[in-house]
């Protein structure tokens, strides 16, 4: 190997090495649930046969790309019986500036979220958190709790409580930099 296909190689593997230890990605965590563990009476819904306190969970993340301009989160039973899962939360145009959201933050009536923030319509057929209620008898449902980075401040075409979790989803997919997932398990 020629001393310069040698550098020249040393520099590439230098550049690539510092790129991924600059690189951030993105983590979600929350103190209320854990990755694989059970969900809390308190995040259950209260409603269809459940008696928990529906609460929606405390969540921080950290890590977003730099070109994030605002954040979504949302909650999603894959394993809800319905043929196309279940949507518990869906909140979206979060400021860049936000990283986390306090418990209790998905309860429209306390109008906890940050300024611009819009939590719309879940599969409950409301806007706002609704917990975990899966049928009596089925296995522990994954819940999944996911925050994305989003590439533009608004989202285009949800604009307000009353899009579908679909519309958020179709914007999502076209305009997501970077996401974590966290997922807590229940049944009963």
């Amino acid at each position: 190997m020629t001393r310069f296909a040698f550098s020249l190689l040393a520099s590439c593997a230098f550049l690539l090495s510092a790129g991924e230890a600059g690189a951030q990605s993105l983590a979600l965590t929350s103190p209320d649930i854990a990755e694989g563990a059970t969900i809390a009476n308190e995040q259950v819904f209260k409603g269809f046969g459940c008696t928990g306190n529906n609460v929606s969970p405390a969540l921080s993340w950290t890590g977003a790309p730099a070109a994030t301009k605002s954040f979504a989160v949302t909650i999603y039973d894959p394993d809800a019986p319905t043929g196309s899962g279940w949507w518990h939360w869906v909140v979206f145009n979060l400021p860049a500036s936000v990283t986390s959201l306090p418990k209790g933050a998905g309860d429209p009536k306390k109008n906890s979220m940050p300024k611009g923030a819009v939590q719309s319509r879940t599969d409950f057929g409301s806007d706002g958190y609704g917990g975990p209620c899966p049928p009596t008898g089925d296995k522990p449902h994954h819940y999944q709790i996911t925050v994305f980075a989003v590439d533009v401040a608004k989202l285009p075409d949800a604009k307000d409580h009353s899009a579908s979790a679909a519309l958020v989803g179709f914007d999502l997919h076209f305009h997501t930099l970077a996401k974590a997932t966290l997922t807590g398990l229940y049944g009963r």
